[in-house]
């Protein structure tokens, strides 16, 4: 049986469905420079690491 690997990359819309956010969330972050991008192909996506790292984070009012 053969498993799909998740994305290396992510589309802005695409990383806001996995974040649960809009996708203008989404691109304030990056316009903030709270989330990375990288060039694909003429495209910015988000690197699977990026949204790894940003889910890692301690959100305010969250338990530690």
């Amino acid at each position: 049986m053969r498993t799909s690997m998740p994305p290396s990359t992510y589309t802005v819309r695409q990383a806001a469905w996995v974040l649960g956010v809009e996708s203008s969330t989404v691109s304030r972050a990056i316009r903030l420079g709270t989330l990375r991008t990288v060039r694909r192909g003429g495209r910015l996506v988000i690197p699977a690491s990026a949204l790894v790292r940003l889910l890692a984070e301690p959100r305010p009012g969250g338990t530690p």
